[in-house]
């Protein structure tokens, strides 16, 4: 026979163990913020752009649309080129860079879009200075190098990256990371809740009884607290007191 649950037995669960479900969340936000604003090193992006276009061209000649999608065909491979190690050694060498090939390529973004000539070379590091300069490095070596690898000369420098005067990391970011920990911890927090209650085999109520043993209910002993008993013998002596009262009334009338 399945068993089925209730949205108020769900409400009622989740009532149960709301302090616990609570103390979830609050600490998942409390050690995403502390890791977000202690712990992880902030990073920069800085983006360079290049246009792949023949630079030698007669100004009374147009562009044909075969030389438009070469170009732009062309892009797939540069990025390729780009981020190659014929390039980034020289990108390491001239920024006298602490990095391998391996660690600059993965902090190198190459991007285009669709059917576009204008390639963004774009740049991560911890400091917004140096992923300036890797980004302009990148693109001018790339531009010097590639007559030489394609034997072609198609690539002009369209933008150089600058360093803002109040540059934003983009990463971390403090906020998401907060409200991704208080969704994580929410839902930690409510799955053991449920996983607390399906362990929970002890009998509490009259209707555990009936559900768990398959048996009616014949009575119920309750249970008298100290306190209880205290407040019995107050409320005892008081009418015993006032019925001393009465009788002494009447008789003197």
């Amino acid at each position: 026979m399945e068993e089925t649950i209730s949205l108020k037995e769900i409400f009622e669960v989740i009532k149960k163990r709301i302090l616990l479900i609570i103390s979830f969340i609050v600490g998942a936000a409390v050690i995403a913020a502390v890791l977000s604003y202690f712990f992880l090193t902030p990073t920069y992006e800085s983006s360079s752009m290049f246009v792949v276009n023949q630079k030698e061209q007669d100004t009374s000649s147009q562009y044909t649309t075969n030389e438009i999608q070469t170009n732009v065909e062309l892009i797939n491979t540069y990025n390729v080129i780009i981020k190659s190690p014929a390039i980034l050694e020289n990108v390491i060498e001239e920024l006298d860079l602490g990095y391998s090939v391996g660690q600059l390529e993965s902090n190198l973004n190459v991007s285009s879009a669709e059917n576009s000539q204008v390639v963004t070379v774009t740049a991560t590091d911890p400091d917004p200075g140096r992923a300036t300069n890797i980004a302009n490095a990148t693109v001018q070596i790339f531009q010097q190098e590639i007559p030489d690898i394609l034997n072609v000369n198609n690539v002009s420098i369209l933008s150089e990256a600058e360093v803002g005067s109040n540059p934003t990391p983009v990463s971390p970011k403090p906020l998401l990371n907060i409200a991704i920990a208080i969704v994580l911890g929410g839902m930690v927090g409510v799955g053991l809740a449920f996983l607390l209650e399906y362990l929970d085999n002890t009998i509490k109520t009259e209707k555990d009884i009936e559900d768990k043993l398959g048996v009616p209910v014949l009575g119920v002993i309750s249970h008298v607290s100290d306190s209880d008993i205290q407040v019995d013998q107050f409320q005892l002596a008081q009418s015993r007191r006032r019925g001393e009262f009465n009788g002494a009334q009447k008789e003197v009338n």
